[in-house]
């Protein structure tokens, strides 16, 4: 009989992620995450809260990037990975035991939460990449050669391939 690990939360960031790099230069981006609950004391009509915090430990080198570019304390996200214990000693030499969400290599999910305020995306650029972060004021603006790249919306003629192998 087959057997799951798998956790998935939705929480709070608890600290800005940290991260380390291993022998051969891989990250590991670290970080703990708060998932809270709240209810109703029936007895004493109380609300009650209870916070739990999650360790979480990412060695999937494109969620690493993810990660260290757009988490911040405060930050809403959702994790899926697996739980996995680890002991180790600490300063004095103390065995110790800690249980931590992994996010392996080529496995485990990471997806933002927070609503930020957007731009809409121009339905006639799609395909079309741009670095470019401010708009041009008039239609002379499009072909600027100062910009250092063509920023007229892209056709769907352009964008299209015909070298489909089938």
């Amino acid at each position: 009989m087959s057997s799951v690990n798998k956790v998935i939360l939705i929480g709070h960031l608890g600290r800005d992620p940290e991260t380390r790099r291993t022998a051969n230069g891989d990250p590991v981006v670290s970080f703990s995450i708060a998932t809270s609950e709240s209810w109703r004391d029936k007895a004493i009509g109380e609300r009650k809260d209870r916070t739990e915090w999650h360790n979480v430990v990412i060695f999937n080198e494109g969620l690493a990037k993810i990660a260290e570019q757009y988490l911040k304390k405060g930050s809403r996200l959702y994790v899926e990975g697996k739980m996995r214990p680890r002991e180790y000693k600490d300063r004095d030499g103390n065995p110790r035991k800690v249980t931590e969400v992994v996010l392996e290599r080529f496995s485990g999910e990471l997806v933002l939460l927070d609503r930020t305020e957007r731009q809409a995306p121009d339905p006639d650029s799609y395909g079309k990449t741009t670095t470019r972060s401010t708009t041009p004021q008039n239609s002379a603006d499009l072909d600027d050669p100062r910009l250092g790249m063509d920023t007229k919306p892209a056709r769907t003629s352009d964008i299209i391939d015909d070298d489909i192998p089938f």
